[in-house]
């Protein structure tokens, strides 16, 4: 066993609480669209997703090496600023989680270990071209590759199965859905839990602990699989409930496209070693699910609200890192002062989240109806060239719109305008 210093004790304890958090905070990337379907109940499918992350985190280390081999110098890295990255990281996964938006938890800890290794040695301590080419370009192709696959894929499954009996139909594709999802949550266990394998192996070798350029202990591997297992059942419904009900209705076709969609991404991805964001693949693939069915829309205000909150990411998480390091530099009680912010804010969130509990009795429900939204600009364009539903004949556009109100109060009311002829 390595030798450990009561700092690099610490920071492993906080990397396998990050893997936690990323745990609940990405359950939705696997398990929202089986749950909103109905195609699982919902603690059975995150016990499912829970498993199959384990059995992940054992099937490939390409990541983790990416992680901490590749993105930052290790020869200028201190114990103390894994800590800090963790810090910033970790608080960015709870707020986003508090808001119910399905960030990237990847996202999180890079721009983490980039702004604390930034404001510890400068920027010659990152390596930019890792940056780019592993981190920032797949956070672009991600979501594009999926949505369009999942969009096309949705078209072709509604055509194969056009003359398919409806319910028999239903109950096949919600099968394929759950072997789908048990795909995505293994793939999100080889991504995901690697980048806690990593971030724990390159504090070992700040630390001393370890070589430079060794791969992940077997004990890394195994701590870093349970504890974003742990997170994944304890489930993040606030965002499973975004994911599955308030970005698009899905539909079980639908779904079991969005998931093949998605794995098939994040699969191609961790075999290339990219620290691929599962977030932006799952939401692409349901976006594109969306509009790949007839008459589906996206709600695109959460949309607008899941693309602000990816952008703000990166640079969110390295700014609080960078401020956690310039605390952690003024020594032991720096470093203890960063450690009970982090536990006093965590449970400040957690009260917060109190006042309105969701969970696995509530997770399918949703306050906005989707013809409360206004339309977009897509989903009006959408709309334009979807035929009506069989069997019901509009004369033109404005027949469906019902007759405005009477300005005088005093008038009696118009009787409903006729829908249909």
């Amino acid at each position: 066993m390595e030798s450990f210093s009561l700092i690099l004790a610490i920071v492993v304890v906080t990397a396998l609480a990050f893997d936690f958090t990323n745990g609940f905070h990405d359950t939705a990337n696997a398990m929202a669209t089986t749950i909103s379907t109905g195609a699982l109940k919902p603690k059975v499918a995150v016990a499912m997703s829970a498993v199959l992350n384990l059995v992940g985190a054992f099937l490939s280390v390409e990541v983790a090496n990416t992680i901490s081999k590749g993105l930052v110098d290790e020869s200028g890295i201190r114990p103390e600023v894994i800590f800090a990255a963790l810090v910033g990281a970790i608080l960015w996964n709870l707020l986003t989680w508090l808001v119910g938006l399905p960030s990237s938890s990847s996202h999180a800890l890079m721009g983490g270990l980039i702004g604390a290794a930034v404001a510890s040695a400068g920027l010659g301590a990152v390596h930019g071209d890792v940056l780019v080419t592993k981190v920032l370009l797949p956070a672009i192709a991600a979501p594009l590759v999926a949505g369009v696959a999942a969009m096309f894929a949705t078209r072709l499954t509604y055509r194969l199965g056009r003359n398919a009996d409806g319910k028999a139909s239903e109950k096949g594709y919600r099968a394929g859905q759950i072997a789908s999802a048990g795909l995505v949550s293994l793939a999100h266990g080889t991504n995901d839990a690697q980048k806690t394998m990593g971030i724990i192996t390159l504090a070992l070798v700040a630390g001393g602990a370890v070589s430079p350029d060794s791969d992940p202990p077997l004990w890394v591997i195994l701590s870093a699989g349970i504890a974003i297992a742990m997170g994944t059942y304890l489930g993040g419904w606030r965002i499973i409930r975004t994911m599955g009900k308030g970005l698009t209705d899905l539909q079980p076709q639908q779904g079991f496209a969005a998931q093949t969609s998605a794995a098939t991404v994040i699969l191609a991805s961790s075999h290339l070693g990219f620290s691929l964001s599962t977030t932006h693949s799952v939401s692409g693939s349901v976006m594109g699910a969306g509009l790949g069915r007839k008459g589906g829309v996206v709600r695109w205000s959460t949309a607008t609200r899941m693309f602000v909150a990816w952008g703000l990411t990166l640079p969110a998480a390295a700014l609080v890192a960078a401020l956690a390091e310039w605390v952690c530099g003024f020594g032991d009680w720096g470093t203890a002062l960063v450690a009970v912010f982090l536990v006093a804010s965590s449970a400040v969130i957690w009260k917060i989240s109190r006042r309105e509990v969701v969970d696995h009795t509530n997770v399918n429900d949703h306050d906005e109806a989707p013809d409360e939204e206004p339309s977009g600009v897509v989903t009006q364009a959408m709309a334009a060239v979807t035929p009506p539903p069989a069997g019901i004949v509009t004369d033109d556009l404005s027949a469906t719109i019902p007759a405005p109100a009477p300005t005088d109060p005093a008038a009696p009311a118009a009787p409903p305008a006729a829908t249909t002829v």
